[in-house]
Protein backbone atom coordinates (compact mmCIF):
# COMPACT_ATOMS: atom_id res chain seq x y z
CA UNK A 1 0.00 0.00 0.00
CA UNK A 2 2.78 2.81 0.89
CA UNK A 3 4.38 1.69 -2.80
CA UNK A 4 1.12 2.45 -4.20
CA UNK A 5 0.82 5.78 -2.52
CA UNK A 6 4.24 7.58 -3.68
CA UNK A 7 3.88 5.83 -7.47
CA UNK A 8 2.75 8.76 -8.90
CA UNK A 9 5.05 10.91 -7.85
CA UNK A 10 8.17 7.73 -8.13
CA UNK A 11 6.72 7.58 -12.24
CA UNK A 12 7.52 11.39 -12.35
CA UNK A 13 10.98 11.12 -11.14
CA UNK A 14 11.66 8.18 -13.46
CA UNK A 15 10.20 10.28 -16.28
CA UNK A 16 12.19 13.30 -15.65
CA UNK A 17 15.50 11.16 -15.24
CA UNK A 18 14.61 9.70 -18.65
CA UNK A 19 14.42 12.55 -20.31
CA UNK A 20 17.53 14.27 -18.48
CA UNK A 21 19.87 10.99 -19.98
CA UNK A 22 17.75 10.39 -23.70
CA UNK A 23 18.33 13.29 -24.59
CA UNK A 24 22.37 13.80 -24.55
CA UNK A 25 22.60 10.37 -25.44
CA UNK A 26 20.38 10.60 -28.35
CA UNK A 27 22.86 13.62 -29.25
CA UNK A 28 26.26 12.16 -28.42
CA UNK A 29 25.76 8.54 -29.50
CA UNK A 30 22.80 7.94 -31.22
CA UNK A 31 22.04 10.18 -33.97
CA UNK A 32 25.83 10.85 -35.00
CA UNK A 33 25.79 6.92 -35.98
CA UNK A 34 29.12 6.21 -34.59
CA UNK A 35 30.21 2.86 -35.53
CA UNK A 36 28.50 0.26 -33.36
CA UNK A 37 31.63 -0.43 -30.71
CA UNK A 38 31.45 3.28 -29.69
CA UNK A 39 27.35 3.24 -29.73
CA UNK A 40 27.14 0.31 -27.06
CA UNK A 41 30.08 1.03 -25.26
CA UNK A 42 28.39 4.82 -24.76
CA UNK A 43 25.26 3.57 -24.07
CA UNK A 44 26.75 1.27 -21.01
CA UNK A 45 28.19 4.39 -19.93
CA UNK A 46 24.92 6.47 -19.86
CA UNK A 47 23.11 2.97 -18.45
CA UNK A 48 24.83 2.93 -15.93
CA UNK A 49 24.53 6.14 -14.46
CA UNK A 50 20.83 6.09 -15.17
CA UNK A 51 20.58 3.44 -12.91
CA UNK A 52 23.13 4.85 -10.52
CA UNK A 53 22.23 8.46 -9.75
CA UNK A 54 18.84 7.48 -8.34
CA UNK A 55 20.58 4.71 -5.90
CA UNK A 56 23.69 6.95 -5.04
CA UNK A 57 21.11 10.17 -4.08
CA UNK A 58 19.14 7.27 -2.12
CA UNK A 59 22.32 6.36 -0.18
CA UNK A 60 23.77 9.71 0.19
CA UNK A 61 20.06 11.58 0.83
CA UNK A 62 18.17 9.10 2.73
CA UNK A 63 18.19 7.48 5.96
CA UNK A 64 22.15 6.19 5.72
CA UNK A 65 23.36 9.58 5.25
CA UNK A 66 26.51 8.11 3.60
CA UNK A 67 28.58 10.75 2.23
CA UNK A 68 30.67 9.35 -0.23
CA UNK A 69 27.44 8.31 -2.24
CA UNK A 70 26.35 11.92 -2.04
CA UNK A 71 29.63 13.24 -3.59
CA UNK A 72 29.17 11.04 -5.82
CA UNK A 73 25.10 11.50 -6.94
CA UNK A 74 25.44 15.17 -6.27
CA UNK A 75 28.56 15.55 -8.79
CA UNK A 76 26.61 13.50 -11.81
CA UNK A 77 23.69 15.44 -10.98
CA UNK A 78 25.53 18.65 -12.19
CA UNK A 79 27.09 16.72 -15.03
CA UNK A 80 24.13 15.24 -16.66
CA UNK A 81 21.78 18.66 -15.90
CA UNK A 82 25.01 20.36 -18.28
CA UNK A 83 25.14 17.53 -20.99
CA UNK A 84 20.99 18.01 -20.63
CA UNK A 85 21.12 21.53 -21.38
CA UNK A 86 23.76 21.70 -24.09
CA UNK A 87 22.06 18.78 -25.46
CA UNK A 88 18.80 21.06 -25.88
CA UNK A 89 21.30 23.98 -27.71
CA UNK A 90 23.03 21.84 -29.60
CA UNK A 91 20.36 20.27 -31.11
CA UNK A 92 18.69 23.89 -31.95
CA UNK A 93 22.28 24.43 -33.27
CA UNK A 94 22.10 21.90 -35.77
CA UNK A 95 19.28 24.24 -37.63
CA UNK A 96 22.18 26.37 -38.36
CA UNK A 97 24.13 23.33 -39.88
CA UNK A 98 21.13 22.34 -41.99
CA UNK A 99 20.90 26.03 -43.24
CA UNK A 100 24.34 25.50 -43.99
CA UNK A 101 23.87 22.59 -46.42
CA UNK A 102 26.14 20.42 -43.64
CA UNK A 103 24.73 16.43 -44.47
CA UNK A 104 24.21 14.03 -41.95
CA UNK A 105 26.42 12.00 -40.25
CA UNK A 106 28.81 14.68 -40.60
CA UNK A 107 26.09 17.31 -39.06
CA UNK A 108 25.09 15.58 -35.99
CA UNK A 109 28.93 14.52 -35.29
CA UNK A 110 29.85 18.19 -35.17
CA UNK A 111 27.05 18.73 -32.98
CA UNK A 112 28.27 15.85 -30.67
CA UNK A 113 31.34 16.88 -30.38
CA UNK A 114 31.08 20.73 -29.92
CA UNK A 115 28.78 19.28 -27.02
CA UNK A 116 31.11 17.29 -25.27
CA UNK A 117 33.42 19.88 -25.93
CA UNK A 118 32.01 22.52 -24.30
CA UNK A 119 30.31 20.19 -21.68
CA UNK A 120 34.01 19.01 -20.33
CA UNK A 121 35.04 22.54 -20.39
CA UNK A 122 32.38 23.76 -18.26
CA UNK A 123 32.28 21.46 -15.96
CA UNK A 124 35.53 21.40 -15.14
CA UNK A 125 35.25 25.64 -14.94
CA UNK A 126 32.29 24.79 -12.59
CA UNK A 127 34.38 22.67 -10.17
CA UNK A 128 36.89 25.10 -10.08
CA UNK A 129 34.07 28.22 -9.65
CA UNK A 130 32.67 26.61 -6.88
CA UNK A 131 35.15 25.43 -4.40
CA UNK A 132 37.05 28.62 -4.68
CA UNK A 133 37.03 31.17 -2.31
CA UNK A 134 33.82 33.67 -2.89
CA UNK A 135 34.64 36.95 -4.56
CA UNK A 136 33.85 39.83 -2.72
CA UNK A 137 30.64 41.44 -4.38
CA UNK A 138 30.78 45.85 -2.17
CA UNK A 139 27.04 47.09 -2.64
CA UNK A 140 25.83 50.29 -1.31
CA UNK A 141 22.29 50.28 -0.27
CA UNK A 142 20.87 54.05 0.25
CA UNK A 143 17.59 54.20 3.34
CA UNK A 144 16.27 57.36 3.58
CA UNK A 145 14.88 56.36 7.32
CA UNK A 146 18.89 55.71 8.53
CA UNK A 147 20.22 58.33 10.69
CA UNK A 148 23.50 59.72 10.23
CA UNK A 149 24.84 58.14 13.09
CA UNK A 150 24.60 54.97 11.09
CA UNK A 151 25.88 56.07 7.74
CA UNK A 152 28.31 53.84 6.40
CA UNK A 153 27.58 51.14 8.42
CA UNK A 154 28.97 48.10 6.82
CA UNK A 155 27.18 44.77 6.98
CA UNK A 156 28.98 41.51 5.77
CA UNK A 157 26.91 38.90 4.59
CA UNK A 158 26.77 35.33 4.17
CA UNK A 159 24.26 32.96 2.70
CA UNK A 160 23.92 29.54 1.76
CA UNK A 161 27.20 27.89 2.86
CA UNK A 162 25.70 24.43 2.84
CA UNK A 163 27.94 22.66 4.32
CA UNK A 164 28.31 19.55 3.42
CA UNK A 165 28.96 15.76 2.10
CA UNK A 166 31.99 17.60 1.07
CA UNK A 167 34.48 18.49 4.07
CA UNK A 168 35.18 22.39 3.45
CA UNK A 169 36.78 23.01 6.81
CA UNK A 170 39.62 25.02 5.13
CA UNK A 171 37.67 26.72 3.01
CA UNK A 172 35.24 27.92 5.80
CA UNK A 173 38.55 29.39 7.37
CA UNK A 174 39.60 31.34 4.66
CA UNK A 175 35.67 32.33 4.22
CA UNK A 176 36.04 34.12 7.93
CA UNK A 177 40.00 35.61 7.07
CA UNK A 178 38.48 37.65 4.38
CA UNK A 179 35.05 38.70 6.19
CA UNK A 180 37.17 39.96 9.08
CA UNK A 181 39.25 41.32 6.72
CA UNK A 182 36.43 43.71 5.19
CA UNK A 183 35.94 45.07 8.83
CA UNK A 184 32.41 44.79 9.31
CA UNK A 185 30.57 46.15 12.14
CA UNK A 186 27.82 43.51 11.89
CA UNK A 187 27.63 40.43 10.29
CA UNK A 188 24.35 37.88 9.23
CA UNK A 189 24.01 34.19 7.80
CA UNK A 190 20.48 34.50 6.08
CA UNK A 191 20.22 30.53 6.22
CA UNK A 192 21.25 26.94 4.48
CA UNK A 193 24.20 26.73 6.97
CA UNK A 194 24.45 23.52 6.33
CA UNK A 195 23.05 19.97 5.43
CA UNK A 196 22.92 17.30 7.96
CA UNK A 197 23.12 17.43 11.51
CA UNK A 198 24.84 18.94 13.96
CA UNK A 199 27.39 15.95 14.50
CA UNK A 200 28.19 15.47 11.20
CA UNK A 201 28.68 19.23 9.75
CA UNK A 202 29.86 21.04 13.08
CA UNK A 203 33.26 20.66 12.29
CA UNK A 204 32.87 22.75 9.13
CA UNK A 205 30.71 25.51 10.67
CA UNK A 206 33.13 26.12 14.07
CA UNK A 207 35.36 28.30 12.30
CA UNK A 208 32.67 31.05 11.86
CA UNK A 209 32.92 31.53 15.92
CA UNK A 210 35.68 33.34 14.58
CA UNK A 211 33.82 36.22 12.29
CA UNK A 212 34.15 39.62 14.36
CA UNK A 213 31.69 42.25 14.18
CA UNK A 214 31.18 44.61 16.96
CA UNK A 215 27.31 45.57 16.73
CA UNK A 216 26.23 41.53 16.33
CA UNK A 217 26.08 38.36 14.06
CA UNK A 218 23.13 37.61 13.16
CA UNK A 219 21.62 34.27 12.31
CA UNK A 220 18.28 32.92 10.34
CA UNK A 221 17.47 29.21 9.47
CA UNK A 222 16.64 28.54 5.75
CA UNK A 223 14.53 25.52 4.63
CA UNK A 224 17.73 22.95 4.85
CA UNK A 225 18.19 23.63 8.36
CA UNK A 226 14.61 22.60 8.48
CA UNK A 227 14.82 19.44 6.74
CA UNK A 228 17.84 18.15 8.91
CA UNK A 229 18.40 20.03 11.98
CA UNK A 230 16.96 23.03 12.70
CA UNK A 231 16.99 23.14 16.47
CA UNK A 232 20.58 21.74 16.94
CA UNK A 233 21.92 24.72 14.17
CA UNK A 234 20.47 27.59 16.35
CA UNK A 235 21.70 26.11 19.56
CA UNK A 236 25.41 25.41 18.13
CA UNK A 237 24.81 29.14 16.11
CA UNK A 238 24.45 30.80 19.70
CA UNK A 239 27.29 28.45 21.09
CA UNK A 240 29.77 30.00 18.45
CA UNK A 241 28.29 34.00 19.52
CA UNK A 242 25.79 34.26 16.81
CA UNK A 243 22.23 35.41 17.55
CA UNK A 244 19.43 33.36 16.30
CA UNK A 245 16.67 35.75 14.92
CA UNK A 246 13.51 33.08 14.82
CA UNK A 247 10.39 36.14 14.36
CA UNK A 248 12.25 38.28 16.60
CA UNK A 249 13.92 41.31 16.86
CA UNK A 250 16.99 43.74 18.30
CA UNK A 251 18.08 47.15 18.18
CA UNK A 252 21.45 47.95 17.41
CA UNK A 253 22.71 51.50 18.06
CA UNK A 254 25.63 53.68 16.62
CA UNK A 255 26.41 57.29 16.92
CA UNK A 256 22.82 57.94 19.03
CA UNK A 257 20.76 56.49 16.18
CA UNK A 258 19.02 53.05 16.02
CA UNK A 259 17.96 50.42 13.55
CA UNK A 260 16.22 47.32 13.79
CA UNK A 261 17.83 43.95 12.96
CA UNK A 262 14.61 41.57 12.60
CA UNK A 263 14.85 37.86 11.38
CA UNK A 264 11.95 35.64 10.36
CA UNK A 265 11.92 31.67 9.75
CA UNK A 266 11.97 30.15 6.60
CA UNK A 267 8.53 28.57 5.25
CA UNK A 268 9.55 24.88 5.49
CA UNK A 269 9.56 25.68 9.34
CA UNK A 270 5.81 25.99 9.37
CA UNK A 271 4.36 23.07 11.55
CA UNK A 272 7.22 21.51 12.52
CA UNK A 273 7.68 23.03 15.49
CA UNK A 274 5.93 25.73 17.99
CA UNK A 275 6.85 28.91 17.54
CA UNK A 276 9.00 28.02 13.80
CA UNK A 277 7.37 29.05 10.22
CA UNK A 278 7.61 32.61 9.21
CA UNK A 279 5.71 35.43 11.38
CA UNK A 280 7.04 38.67 10.39
CA UNK A 281 4.18 40.62 12.44
CA UNK A 282 6.07 38.59 15.63
CA UNK A 283 9.13 39.97 14.59
CA UNK A 284 8.35 43.02 14.34
CA UNK A 285 6.12 43.05 18.03
CA UNK A 286 7.26 46.50 19.68
CA UNK A 287 9.05 48.18 16.93
CA UNK A 288 9.03 52.05 16.82
CA UNK A 289 8.08 52.68 13.77
CA UNK A 290 9.84 55.37 13.06
CA UNK A 291 12.77 53.41 12.70
CA UNK A 292 14.42 51.90 9.74
CA UNK A 293 14.37 47.73 9.67
CA UNK A 294 16.67 45.58 8.41
CA UNK A 295 15.21 42.03 7.65
CA UNK A 296 16.71 38.60 7.60
CA UNK A 297 15.24 35.98 5.60
CA UNK A 298 16.26 33.24 3.58
CA UNK A 299 13.91 33.35 0.38
CA UNK A 300 13.26 36.69 -1.49
CA UNK A 301 9.97 35.76 -1.78
CA UNK A 302 9.21 36.91 1.55
CA UNK A 303 9.85 40.52 0.52
CA UNK A 304 6.06 40.66 -0.21
CA UNK A 305 4.94 40.60 3.79
CA UNK A 306 8.16 42.71 4.30
CA UNK A 307 6.97 45.43 1.83
CA UNK A 308 4.23 45.17 3.40
CA UNK A 309 5.01 46.01 6.53
CA UNK A 310 7.11 48.84 5.78
CA UNK A 311 10.85 47.09 6.46
CA UNK A 312 13.26 48.93 5.05
CA UNK A 313 16.08 46.74 3.34
CA UNK A 314 15.28 42.85 3.08
CA UNK A 315 18.53 40.51 2.86
CA UNK A 316 18.17 36.96 1.64
CA UNK A 317 19.71 34.00 -0.22
CA UNK A 318 18.13 30.52 -1.63
CA UNK A 319 18.44 31.37 -4.93
CA UNK A 320 22.35 30.72 -5.76
CA UNK A 321 21.93 32.91 -9.15
CA UNK A 322 21.05 29.74 -10.41
CA UNK A 323 24.15 27.96 -9.41
CA UNK A 324 24.53 26.00 -12.70
CA UNK A 325 22.97 27.76 -15.79
CA UNK A 326 20.54 28.19 -17.14
CA UNK A 327 19.06 26.82 -14.22
CA UNK A 328 17.98 30.38 -13.23
CA UNK A 329 15.02 30.12 -14.95
CA UNK A 330 13.67 27.41 -12.84
CA UNK A 331 14.38 29.57 -9.84
CA UNK A 332 12.94 32.33 -11.22
CA UNK A 333 9.64 30.59 -11.60
CA UNK A 334 9.49 30.92 -7.61
CA UNK A 335 11.26 33.41 -6.25
CA UNK A 336 11.25 37.56 -7.70
CA UNK A 337 14.56 37.81 -8.18
CA UNK A 338 17.82 36.03 -8.93
CA UNK A 339 20.71 38.35 -7.24
CA UNK A 340 21.08 41.82 -6.36
CA UNK A 341 19.61 44.64 -5.51
CA UNK A 342 16.07 45.34 -6.24
CA UNK A 343 12.74 47.56 -5.02
CA UNK A 344 9.26 46.30 -3.89
CA UNK A 345 6.84 48.74 -3.34
CA UNK A 346 7.51 52.17 -2.37
CA UNK A 347 10.27 52.09 0.17
CA UNK A 348 11.53 48.09 0.62
CA UNK A 349 14.70 47.44 -0.65
CA UNK A 350 15.96 43.87 -1.57
CA UNK A 351 19.06 42.49 -1.47
CA UNK A 352 19.80 38.95 -2.78
CA UNK A 353 22.69 36.91 -2.36
CA UNK A 354 23.88 34.35 -5.18
CA UNK A 355 25.25 32.43 -1.86
CA UNK A 356 28.84 32.12 -0.62
CA UNK A 357 29.01 27.97 -0.96
CA UNK A 358 26.94 26.01 -2.85
CA UNK A 359 24.30 22.85 -2.54
CA UNK A 360 24.32 19.16 -4.02
CA UNK A 361 26.52 19.62 -7.19
CA UNK A 362 29.92 20.99 -6.68
CA UNK A 363 29.57 23.03 -9.42
CA UNK A 364 29.06 26.98 -9.93
CA UNK A 365 28.54 27.67 -13.79
CA UNK A 366 28.00 31.43 -14.34
CA UNK A 367 26.80 31.74 -11.35
CA UNK A 368 29.74 33.21 -9.37
CA UNK A 369 29.36 32.53 -5.25
CA UNK A 370 29.99 35.95 -3.21
CA UNK A 371 30.60 37.13 -0.09
CA UNK A 372 28.73 40.73 0.53
CA UNK A 373 29.48 43.64 2.04
CA UNK A 374 26.54 46.37 2.28
CA UNK A 375 27.54 49.63 3.12
CA UNK A 376 24.16 51.51 4.36
CA UNK A 377 23.98 54.88 3.69
CA UNK A 378 22.00 57.71 5.07
CA UNK A 379 20.60 59.39 1.74
CA UNK A 380 17.72 59.33 -0.34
Amino acid sequence: MRLLRYAPRLLQVLAVLALLFLLPWWTLLASPAWPTPVLVAGTVVFVLAFVGLPTLMFLGHGPRQMDAAARAGDTLLGVIWVLFSWAVIGNIGRLALVLAGVPNPARARIVALAMLVIVLALVGYGVIEARRVPRVRTVEVSIPELGPGLDGLRLAVLADTHFGPIDRTRWSEKVVEVVNGLNPEMACHVGDLADGPVARRRGQVDPLAGVRAELGKFYVVGNHEHFGEAPGWLSRMTELGWEPLVNRHRVVCRGGDRLVVAGTDDPAGAGRMPGHGPDLEAALAGVDPELPVLLLAHQPRQVAEAARLGVALQISGHTHGGQIWPFHYLVRIEQPVLAGLSRHGQRTQLYTSRGTGFWGPPLRVFAPSEITLLILRARS
